[in-house]
């Protein structure tokens, strides 16, 4: 297995086991004993201002998406739909998950309070997020698309006689 194969393998898998947690989440507050335990442990707000099921089973799907494209590009699945969009797909998500991983371990710090979300954010959620986004960054860098010979000299190879064969 190659190291492309490796990363890209670990960071879906990732991604996928985030993705099925957030759509547990659409109905359960599955690990905790509560909503109000969740809001304040897992999304740092009040529960009154938790997201909607909806917006979190949109979460689920994107982190879903997320962890096709990048299987895909690794050649770990077989890739559905054109393959320009595969590329930017894998540099976005990794941009995403490199952003949140930082902007979370800046605004964590920053903030000076010691809370259930700031702690697990320090402990867990960032670091994960710079972990994946690492990962896909790797996968996305260590995987190319085949060039295609350049127009000119396929049209300057036909017109040579010497490639005509007459």
């Amino acid at each position: 297995m190659t190291l492309t194969k490796l990363a890209g393998g670990t960071a879906a898998v990732g991604l996928g086991a985030v993705g099925a947690l957030h759509g547990i989440w659409t109905f359960s507050p599955w690990p905790l004993a509560n909503r109000a335990e969740f809001a304040r442990t897992v999304v740092g707000v009040a529960e009154a201002d938790l997201p909607t099921p909806e917006l979190t089973a949109a979460v689920a799907a994107a982190l879903g998406a997320a962890s096709y494209v990048i299987a895909a590009r690794a050649d770990l699945v077989p890739q559905v739909g054109p393959r320009r969009v595969v590329r930017p797909g894998v540099w976005g998500v990794a941009g995403v998950l490199l952003l949140r991983g930082a902007g979370g371990l800046l605004s964590s710090v920053l903030t000076g309070r010691s809370t259930d979300f700031t702690r697990w954010d320090l402990a867990l959620y960032s670091p994960l997020c710079l972990a994946l986004g690492g990962l896909t960054a790797y996968v996305a860098a260590a995987t190319h698309v085949p060039r295609r010979p350049d127009r000119r000299h396929v049209i300057k190879r036909l017109k040579d006689p010497a490639n005509r064969g007459s």
